[in-house]
């Protein structure tokens, strides 16, 4: 792969949510996987997996590992993985310029700044209880208004992101995965939003935007019965389908 075909943008694109592009630079530093891991405070496993999914993005391998030696062998960066890191310093440097220039330098900022993806709800949350639920972590998030929610996300993921309580966070969701349900149809558990409806499709079982109390507004579907705005209903998202992002 030439220097013109290798994907930067998707391979960059991680930079901002996780510490994966920390890992790399840490396997070219150190000269070890292992020595990464330990660097970025993961799991061995985790940096693995960071540095395979660089090199799916990347469509070729970024690390090489080295056999034999006094040392019993070792990782080293391959040229593509070199022009990675390059590329993540210097897009790094402008992010800050930008940042700086356009005076958004806060969370509200950072976020609105942060991704382009194809999920419709997206908003700002604090971290708050991180609960491990055998090789799952169970992530409780804060809105400003007062309510929760919860995200199952794996171990290494966590590592990855580094969460910590307190932490400011992206959470992301597909509207496909909010269902809109009337407040008699509240459920024992899972996560389940309290709101007002804005806007309703006239298509039975369309489109349905809630606003919750603090302002975020959740696009989902209803159910078969018409929706008015006005309304009052609840939304009920799996909690394996909210995603979390890192605002850096």
């Amino acid at each position: 792969m030439n220097k013109q075909t290798l994907p930067l943008d998707e391979v960059l694109g991680f930079q901002a949510v996780d510490k994966r592009i920390d890992i790399l630079r840490r396997v070219g530093l150190a000269g070890s996987i292992s020595e990464a891991a330990r660097g970025a405070r993961v799991s061995y496993k985790a940096a693995w997996q960071a540095l395979e999914t660089l090199a799916n993005l990347a469509g070729t391998p970024l690390v090489e590992k080295a056999v034999g030696g006094s040392g019993g062998g070792g990782a080293t960066l391959t040229a593509a993985g070199q022009r990675v890191l390059a590329a993540a310093d210097e897009m790094a440097r402008a992010r800050r310029r930008i940042l700086e220039g356009a005076g958004h330098g806060d969370a509200s900022g950072r976020a609105a700044l942060a991704l382009r993806t194809s999920m419709r709800n997206q908003f700002p949350c604090t971290v708050g209880m991180i609960a491990r639920r055998k090789e799952q972590m169970r992530v409780q998030l804060l809105l400003a208004d007062g309510a929760s929610l919860h995200a199952r996300i794996t171990r290494e993921s966590a590592q990855l992101l580094g969460l910590v309580a307190g932490m400011e966070v992206l959470v992301l969701c597909k509207a496909t995965a909010v269902r809109l349900a009337r407040s008699s149809e509240a459920q024992p558990s899972g996560n389940q939003l309290a709101g007002e409806v804005v806007r309703a499709s006239r298509v039975a079982g369309g489109e349905v935007t809630l606003r919750l109390p603090g302002g975020v507004q959740l696009v989902g579907f209803g159910d078969e019965a018409p929706w008015r705005a006005g309304e009052r209903a609840l939304a009920l998202i799996d909690e394996a389908s909210v995603v979390i992002g890192v605002l850096h």
